[in-house]
């Protein structure tokens, strides 16, 4: 009997494990297929853009980015750095977080297991500032025991700064040199003058916040990552932070010939980057080049042909209105819109056509062979908006407004 139940359990467990092995493959697939259905938005939204020459290595960029931010859409953990230098194929995704820094002299170039303060304080009061008054002194000892005073506040703000246990200092404004000096004694690495996004997005992805005042230890928030180090990217030095707190942090490191090229790079990038963010949230894919437009301007045709009355030549309206924008892209690409419609036309009166219009080619072709694809989310947010807005207009008309109160005459 005992035997029996052991062969039955064994037989369940063996299912089991043929059940999950069957879930496994299947989730490989489809991720495999949701990764690919990603690069194919990606190259079709850089298509029309600067870096439509290379868009299959900024689509794996992109794609690559989006996936590890694991379904969440804050794009402000993936940060672009702009490097003048080398051509737009050297740029790279790199994991952590990226300071377009130095770091100081005396400074140690390297920590682990960093403890961060990103702070946005003066650290300048090595030098006198009266402001709004006069001092007038009968010697210079009085000067040296102005400034000495003024050493002694520095140096008790920046004991306090180093009583949070931190070995990494991160500040909005200047580190003049006797607080840097005294960081560097303490084996405290201060970095200077980061500009404010970075700060904002390092706090974010260390898991920090931005502090300003240093008396209460336990109200300040530290950042961690596991190496803090200085890296070289063409001929300028930068501060990398790995391993930290935001796992999914990362930096896309754009390289170009010129400034020029490369903040056009950047909003192109963004704009994939943005498509892809929403895509992860609404997997469904349609094909481009005009396709979903000519598939639903010939259901609305089939639509007006059953609606009787005016009202049908509203929907034809509307159905024109869809066809504008497959016209639209054949004008763009300098092609005979008016012959390539009419081909898209009698191609999607048969079945399961996939056809739209190739504008490498300069004719009509099949989209799903040719890769082309967009995200459902956008396709839908551009419909309803554009239709929001036009009945909006037509809503104006139908507006009445009181006349203006006529004012009487007052002696």
């Amino acid at each position: 009997m005992l035997v029996m139940i052991y062969y039955v359990i064994l037989f369940h467990l063996i299912f089991f494990l043929k059940l999950l092995y069957i879930s496994l493959i299947i989730f490989l697939v489809n991720a495999e297929k949701f990764k690919s259905d990603l690069m194919k938005i990606a190259m079709t939204t850089l298509s029309s853009k600067i870096l439509s020459q290379d868009k299959e290595h900024f689509a794996k960029l992109a794609v690559d980015a989006v996936m590890r931010l694991k379904g969440s859409t804050n794009l402000e953990s993936i940060q672009i750095i702009k490097k003048a230098g080398g051509s737009l194929k050297d740029s790279f995704l790199d994991e952590g977080f990226i300071l377009d820094k130095k770091i100081g002299i005396g400074q140690p170039k390297r920590i682990e297991n960093a403890k961060i303060l990103v702070a946005n304080t003066a650290m300048d009061t090595d030098k006198v500032k009266i402001y709004g008054a006069r001092v007038r002194v009968d010697s210079m000892s009085r000067v040296a025991q102005i400034e000495g005073a003024e050493k002694e506040k520095m140096r008790e703000k920046v004991q306090k700064i180093i009583g949070h246990g931190i070995n990494c200092f991160v500040n909005r404004q200047l580190i003049y040199n006797f607080p840097e000096e005294l960081f560097a004694d303490a084996g405290v690495l201060a970095i200077e003058h980061a500009d404010f996004d970075g700060i904002e997005r390092l706090a974010l992805v260390t898991g920090g916040e931005i502090a300003s005042t240093f008396d209460n230890p336990e109200s300040v928030k530290l950042g961690h990552c596991k190496l803090i180090e200085e890296i070289m990217i063409g001929e300028d030095k930068l501060i990398h932070f790995s391993g930290v707190e935001m796992g999914q942090a990362c930096t896309i490191v754009l390289r170009g010939a010129s400034f020029h090229v490369l903040d056009e790079a950047e909003r192109s990038l963004h704009d994939a980057l943005c498509v892809l963010s929403q895509t992860v949230i609404d997997s469904r894919v349609l094909l481009g080049g005009g396709w979903p437009e000519m598939v639903m301007a010939k259901e609305v045709d089939e639509l007006a042909r059953k609606t009787p009355g005016k009202k049908s030549h509203a929907i034809e309206a509307f159905s024109r209105a869809l066809i504008s924008i497959p016209t639209t892209i054949a004008d763009n690409a300098g092609l005979d819109s008016a012959e390539l419609i009419a081909q898209l036309r009698a191609e999607h009166h048969k079945e399961e056509s996939h056809a739209g219009i190739d504008v490498i080619s300069g004719s009509v072709g099949d989209m799903a062979e040719l890769g082309i694809s967009e995200a459902f989310k956008v396709k839908q947010a551009v419909l309803l908006s554009a239709t929001e807005a036009a009945e909006m207009i037509l809503r104006v008309d139908e507006i009445i407004t009181c006349a203006p109160r006529r004012r009487e005459d007052r002696m």
